[in-house]
């Protein structure tokens, strides 16, 4: 077999360079899709409890925390599409492949943990949305959001896959027209919101502003996604796509080619790839930016129509004051966002279960059961909450799976980081491109070996991520024991 020298970090390129090199529309556009189903977790309504108390306690101060947060996440992403791309396995797949049964196992807890935690929060606020809109009992509330996210994941694979993705697409963009709206009838100070995405020392000097910054961190840069977009990105990467964004049907684990932890692919991929790369990036960063956008503009409109009422408790207290300074269109279109994001997060954060369960099991589950169990674990207590203790009781457990997701979050950037930096094994992100599909030595067939390992940069930048995110993790564990 020829073999030629390892090219390292030949996959950076969209990191290291513009995004914009040699750029076409056309080949962009068959991209655009996985960027939105990651950017509708920016928005659940974790992030709207987190962003809400922000706003209402301290101004615009942490608007910059919403920046930093989603530039990590940008980057953590980008590792995401790496791995997807590259290897053609979900975090969730190579961590069973590169760490040992007794690491798999505790992970998979960890991560379900979180999926539950996820799912808790988002199905408490289509709950409470539903309740707003239209008086519907919050019990009934979780119970119609639970069913009917079950039959629309009854709908999904390859062949829906551009559907599904237009579909979140269309939620996140009418979270953005409503924000637009709320943005102009509360007229924000613009000088102010532009000097609260400066830095600030306040965060330490400030009584719970860390607090409240660390929640909007592990709020932003949910574990869940991480699992999603490293899957979801394959179905334009697969070993059987031979056109740039060409979406087809994944083999299955057991067929896919191996040579050692090398991955094998044809040698038309060797062009595929990098392009791939690039553009699933831009996609990335384009949804991103618009879910920063939005959410920034949550805490502008609770810093610009609160002031004065302290500390916003509830969802549905912040939908009282927007129907009291702004009038009951504003209420409406708070309410109608925030089902717009929750629909949108429990479809996602109920499909990341199936995915999980999957990868790390390798066990196939008839999805109907998957994600019947995936629900029904979140489901139970955000129906006991409803029942017994109404929304001031959801509201505690919403801002409670905030915890566990923050506490979560090192157990899924550190292997993402491990694995695509290299450091799991030498092969873990090389690929091999034969001229034909026969692996063997003696087939003729000549080969190049590709090393899409980590650049310096990036592993220096994922690294400074992780030790900032375990640290403020740290911290957040302190400040609930003490």
């Amino acid at each position: 077999m020829a073999e030629t020298q390892p090219l390292l970090g030949v996959s950076d390129t969209s990191m290291r360079s513009s995004p914009f090199a040699d750029f076409k529309l056309s080949s962009f556009l068959r991209f655009i899709g996985p960027g939105f189903m990651i950017g509708v977790g920016y928005l659940d309504p974790g992030n709207w409890a987190t962003d809400l108390a922000a706003g209402s306690q301290f101004g615009y101060s942490l608007l910059y925390i919403i920046l930093v947060s989603s530039s990590m996440a940008t980057v953590l992403q980008y590792l995401c599409i790496k791995l997807g791309v590259v290897t053609g396995l979900d975090l969730a797949m190579a961590c069973k492949k590169h760490f040992s049964p007794t690491v798999n196992i505790a992970l998979f807890i960890i991560c379900e943990l979180a999926i539950i935690a996820t799912d808790l929060a988002e199905v408490i606020g289509t709950a409470i949305a539903l309740n707003l809109l239209f008086d519907l009992p919050l019990g009934w509330g979780v119970a119609v959001t639970s069913l009917d996210v079950i039959v629309i994941l009854s709908f999904w694979g390859a062949k829906h896959l551009k559907q599904f993705e237009a579909a979140m697409a269309i939620l996140v963009g009418l979270v953005g027209v409503c924000f637009v709206y709320l943005l102009a009838v509360s007229q924000p100070d613009w000088v102010q919101v532009a000097w609260g995405f400066v830095p600030s020392s306040d965060i330490i000097k400030v009584d719970g502003q860390l607090y409240i910054a660390v929640s909007i961190i592990g709020a932003t840069i949910m574990p869940h996604n991480l699992y999603l977009h490293s899957s979801i990105v394959r179905y334009r990467s697969s070993t059987t796509s031979t056109q740039l964004g060409e979406v087809s049907e994944l083999l299955e684990s057991s067929d896919e080619p191996d040579n050692g932890a090398i991955s094998v692919q044809p040698s038309q991929r060797s062009t595929l790839i990098p392009e791939s790369l690039k553009y699933s990036n831009m996609d990335s960063i384009f949804a991103l930016i618009f879910a920063l956008l939005i959410n920034s503009a949550i805490l502008i409109v609770a810093a610009s129509a609160f002031t004065g009422e302290g500390e916003v408790a509830e969802i549905k207290d912040a939908y009282v004051l927007l129907r009291k300074h702004l009038g009951p269109a504003a209420g409406y279109a708070f309410a109608f966002a925030l089902f717009c994001a929750g629909q949108s997060s429990t479809i996602t954060g109920t499909l990341t279960g199936q995915i999980v369960t999957e990868g790390f099991t390798n066990i196939k589950f008839t999805p109907y059961l998957q994600r019947l169990g995936t629900r029904l674990l979140a489901i139970v207590p955000a129906m006991i909450a409803a029942l017994f203790s109404g929304a001031s009781g959801m509201n505690h457990l919403l801002v409670f799976s905030q915890v566990i997701l923050s506490l979560q979050l090192p157990f899924a950037i550190w292997p993402l980081i491990w694995i695509t930096c290299g450091a799991s094994t030498g092969n873990a992100m090389k690929v091999c491109f034969l001229d034909h599909h026969d692996d063997e030595e003696d087939s003729g067939g000549d080969s190049t070996i590709v090393d899409y390992v980590n650049s310096p940069v990036l592993i220096v930048s994922s690294v400074v991520i992780g030790v900032f995110i375990t640290i403020f993790n740290v911290i957040l564990l302190f400040q609930m024991i003490f």
